[in-house]
């Protein structure tokens, strides 16, 4: 079931609710610049194996509302806070992918790990998406200007040659396309405020290590666009959690090797 949850006067956040009734609730936030129909192919398995799953659209993208403000980790991580206060959500999982994972450190942090039992960060950009004077392992600044600057002068162009490298495995041109689709959902604006947000000051390096719940790791070694030793750090950095690398998956290792992504993360529900 979807529907909508205001979390500013002007602004509400879609949300898709599936198998209500499940006895484990699992929260997804998805990343950068998709929505949560990123997840099919785990909405597709996981409700069937009892699971509740619930996928937050951040503002800006897919079906949620697309204010021209409000794209630092602290407002999206707010929004989150506001969906789970209306759902009265308490002891689930919360599951962050790319800029998604940023999202989901931020809220454990500012919001106190509220309602969180588990946490899952795949491929999540964190600590920091680019190169820092003291993390030398993101991505070049220059290559997030790159697509800020794409993204503003033919942002479909952008999106085709982000969708090159976010996936390891072989796709389909039809599986291409809807991927493409997904951006496309997005605002210009949303997007590029996102990624000026990469840029920023928005550093995860303290909030990593205010994190207390057990939390899972899981990350492809052919990821291009937050690379492996992201996850290093983060393991590094959250006292108690574990590492699964995915050895045939790039950034979207949920795909890649979905098979494996599902299993793995209910036996990590279930536990």
């Amino acid at each position: 079931m979807g529907y909508y949850v205001k979390v500013e006067p002007d602004v509400k956040i879609y949300v898709e609710d599936l198998n209500e009734e499940g006895e484990k609730t699992i929260v997804f936030l998805h990343g950068w610049p998709g929505s949560h129909k990123l997840f099919e192919y785990q909405f597709n398995v996981l409700p069937k194996m009892g699971f509740r799953c619930i996928g937050i659209d951040q503002r800006g993208f897919g079906d949620s509302d697309k204010p021209f403000n409000g794209y630092d980790y602290d407002r999206l991580s707010d929004d989150v806070r506001k969906v789970i206060e209306v759902l009265n959500l308490d002891e689930f999982t919360l599951v962050g992918h790319s800029t998604g994972g940023a999202i989901a450190v931020r809220y454990m942090a500012r919001h106190k790990e509220h309602g969180v039992s588990k946490l899952v960060l795949c491929a999540a950009a964190a600590p920091s998406l680019i190169r820092r004077p003291n993390f030398p392992y993101g991505l070049p600044k220059e290559s997030v200007i790159d697509i800020i600057k794409g993204t503003y002068s033919d942002r479909p162009k952008m999106l085709k040659g982000f969708g090159d490298i976010f996936f390891y495995k072989h796709i389909s041109e039809a599986f291409s396309e809807w991927f493409f689709q997904l951006g496309l959902q997005a605002a210009g604006w949303s997007t590029a405020e996102t990624a000026n947000t990469w840029l920023g000051e928005e550093m995860l390096f303290s909030d990593l290590e205010k994190i207390t719940v057990p939390t899972l790791i899981l990350h492809g070694i052919h990821d291009q666009v937050c690379l492996f030793q992201l996850a290093e750090a983060q393991k590094q950095r959250i006292s108690n959690s574990k590492l699964i690398p995915f050895n045939e998956s790039g950034h979207g290792l949920f795909y890649d090797e979905k098979e494996k992504f599902n299993k793995v993360l209910a036996q990590f529900v279930n536990l």
